[in-house]
């Protein structure tokens, strides 16, 4: 298991940051997602209660001692940016017990600048602020275009499709070599591998989030799940999690949810080949599973799959079986999300069985999030239940990763 890292002085800090900017030729990773209808009603939970405590039993609450808005913290990653101090981003760890980090932009920098910089975010780890737990420190690493970290210390990771060239022991040996610098960086959580199922070259090109960036492992079903999982496999033999996405699938919208609002999948069912690539990357083992903005109007047409509970508590959590951490796509600056409030983003996501509120490109956004977490849970016994199952989710998630 990964020891804890932690500690950076606020020299070496500086120095790391203005290393990370010169060296980052900036643009963010491409992702995929999907615009929602207007309407911002949020739907009430109706889970009902866990049923109180049994007095005759001695088994601890693993949530005595936590205030309400430190779980809220646990459930929302803030964006870094690698090429500049974002203020708002240490803001989110001091005052809304923020508890996970991801690693946003391109930076060529290398290892040790990277490492002192994620020092410096989990060096904030305090008994008032994450409750004493370490903080899950997370990128986009996939390769080809998708790549954040590069320079000493890192290697130029090929894209998925080239991936798919190679043999599935091969690439899981090279993975664990990619797995094993994101851990010596201080990362122990790599949203990848893609397992999106783009179904022919032949449209390839017009599917701007995946296809069009060659994210994909091939064109079939086999070639995805084969190359993923060991893709995964790789990640995991280093103390690395992976989070495979981006469920159900965006292997067939033609818009990018970054920068298109009203994305569609219309074909997708609940039982389509593209969903049983995501039953094998959980049956090898996966602990996270990212979920995409994008509408599926045969599963659910009203909401973006990472605020529907069709999708997440009823096909991923239910169908599938899945009971490891469910992570949203970018719910920060995606065009997708726009018609919704940044709260109403984060309280959807929670209602449907979601863990992880991913505000990865605009950290300003996570003050609106965490308040609108904890004034729901205040209000409405049954979504507080929502954020303390969440909460114990993430902290397995945590222990197992011995972070």
């Amino acid at each position: 298991m990964r020891p804890s890292r932690r500690g950076a002085t606020s020299a070496t800090l500086l120095t790391t940051v203005l290393l990370l900017a010169a060296c980052s030729p900036g643009g963010g990773t491409p992702s995929p997602t999907s615009a929602p209808p207007s309407g911002t009603t949020l739907p009430t939970a109706t889970e009902t209660p866990a049923p109180a405590p049994d007095p005759t039993t001695d088994a601890p609450d693993p949530l005595a001692g936590w205030s309400l808005e430190q779980k809220v913290g646990q459930l929302l990653m803030v964006g870094v940016d690698v090429g500049k101090i974002d203020q708002a981003s240490y803001d989110a760890v001091h005052q809304h017990h923020v508890g996970n980090v991801f690693l946003a932009g391109r930076t060529q920098a290398g290892v040790a600048p990277v490492k002192n910089l994620v020092d410096s975010f989990t060096a904030l780890v305090t008994d008032e602020t994450t409750h004493g737990t370490p903080m899950l420190v997370a990128t986009d690493q996939e390769g080809g275009r998708v790549q954040v970290l590069r320079g000493p210390g890192f290697s130029d990771v090929p894209s998925a499709m080239e991936q798919s060239a190679l043999a599935p022991a091969d690439l899981q040996g090279q993975a664990t070599t990619w797995g094993r610098e994101l851990a010596d960086a201080g990362i122990g959580l790599n949203l990848a591998p893609v397992m999106d199922v783009v179904t022919s070259p032949g449209t390839a090109a017009t599917n701007a989030p995946i296809g069009y960036f060659e994210r994909n492992y091939g064109f079939e079903v086999e070639s995805v799940t084969s190359h993923a999982n060991a893709f995964s496999a790789g990640m995991e033999a280093s103390g690395v999690d992976v989070a495979i996405k981006h469920f159900p699938g965006l292997g067939r919208v033609g818009g990018n949810t970054d920068t298109t609002a009203d994305v569609r999948d219309t074909v997708t069912t609940r039982d389509d080949p593209s969903v049983a690539a995501f039953r094998s990357g959980i049956e090898a083992g996966a602990a996270f599973v990212m979920t995409s903005t994008a509408i599926y109007d045969q599963i659910d047409g009203s909401l973006p799959a990472a605020f529907s509970p069709v999708v997440v508590d009823g096909l991923l959590r239910g169908d599938l079986g899945f009971g490891g951490v469910v992570v949203t796509d970018d719910v920060s600056a995606a065009e997708q999300v726009q018609a919704w409030s940044p709260g109403e983003r984060a309280v959807l996501t929670i209602a449907a069985g979601g863990d992880l509120v991913l505000a990865s490109a605009d950290p300003t956004v996570i003050p609106q999030m965490a308040t609108a977490l904890v004034e729901r849970a205040q209000a409405d016994p049954a979504f507080a239940g929502k954020v303390d199952a969440a909460v114990l989710r993430v902290l397995a998630a945590k222990e197992r990763l011995g972070s």
